[in-house]
């Protein structure tokens, strides 16, 4: 059977990048490793390819050069159990230099965006009242780090 992969492409910081993802990410493993040869652009020994594992996903951290940037026109989105989970994450990817957007989303020091979502949001988004819905999706977009509370509290109405 195939498999699939993200393939995220660095200029030159791969090998940076999959060390502060595995960091982290205590659910996360090398799963293969290819370094430049003689032949390659890059300098000989140097990472070409990393293959990782993070929280059951499957990530390709490829040093390709300056050809091309990440954007948050993709992002990895991560569902959190709770506000510990949230904090941590967002803590730790700030004081790498992250840069935070709104609703959750924030960039790593390497140009990847990131959400960090509570794992609650998208059934509180779905809630069969509408009043409730719309109360939580306008809470949502005040914020830049989910706070879960004072989503539920909008949901409630409060």
């Amino acid at each position: 059977m195939s498999t699939l992969a993200t393939c995220l492409w660095f200029d030159g910081r791969a090998e940076d990048a999959m060390n502060f993802y595995l960091k982290l990410f205590p659910n996360s493993r090398v799963v293969d490793l290819m370094h430049w040869g003689e032949t390659g652009p890059g300098t000989p020994g140097s990472l070409l390819m990393a293959r990782l594992e993070i929280e059951g996903m499957s990530l390709q951290l490829l040093n390709g050069g300056p050809h091309y940037q990440l954007s948050p026109a993709v992002s990895l989105s991560l569902e959190c159990e709770d506000q510990v989970e949230i904090d941590r994450l967002w803590g730790q990817l700030l004081d790498a230099g992250g840069t935070p957007m709104q609703c959750g989303w924030i960039t790593d020091p390497f140009g990847l965006s990131w959400q960090i979502v509570p794992r609650q949001l998208p059934a509180l988004l779905r809630d069969p009242d509408p009043a409730a819905a719309a109360r939580v999706m306008h809470a949502m977009f005040g914020m830049v780090k989910f706070e879960i509370e004072p989503l539920l509290q909008a949901h409630r109405g409060v």
